[in-house]
């Protein structure tokens, strides 16, 4: 079994809106907190700052979620986040959803790509990124090529 780290987690709460027809929150807005989580973990290694003058940045290969429990309304969740992976151009990161009986509510994986814009072709990761990804987890993610 792979033991994940999650030292990166933000707030979201709960809109009315994101109910479904039986009272709990629909399956899209799972993947609309998972967003959130990603974007927050990019933005603290500084991939959003760098692509401004790069445009090279990540790009979302692939997402999966398992819903292990339901969400309802009122509510807050904690999206917990970590690099599960790293290879030579992509990377992972792993999310948890807790409820506010921080029961684990689902579970996420996403792949995401470095890629240049300009070239329209992947790239690299390079050492800055790896190097605020350990500094993030307090550890070292090895390098799975």
């Amino acid at each position: 079994m792979i033991m994940h780290h999650y030292p990166v987690k933000i707030l979201l709460r709960i809109d009315w809106s994101e109910m479904d027809l039986f009272g709990h929150v629909n399956n899209v807005a799972y993947f609309k907190y998972i967003q959130a989580s990603r974007v927050n973990y990019w933005e603290l290694t500084g991939l959003a700052a760098s692509f401004d003058q790069t445009k090279i940045g990540p790009i979302l290969l692939s997402t999966s979620c398992q819903f292990i429990k339901p969400l309802f309304y009122p509510g807050n969740i904690i999206v917990e986040a970590g690099i599960s992976f790293m290879k030579n151009t992509s990377f992972g990161i792993h999310h948890r959803i807790l409820n506010e009986q921080s029961e684990l509510c689902a579970e996420a994986n996403d792949v995401i790509v470095n890629f240049d814009f300009n070239r329209q072709e992947k790239t690299t990761i390079s050492a800055s990124f790896r190097e605020a990804v350990r500094k993030i987890e307090g550890r070292d993610i090895p390098n799975d090529k």
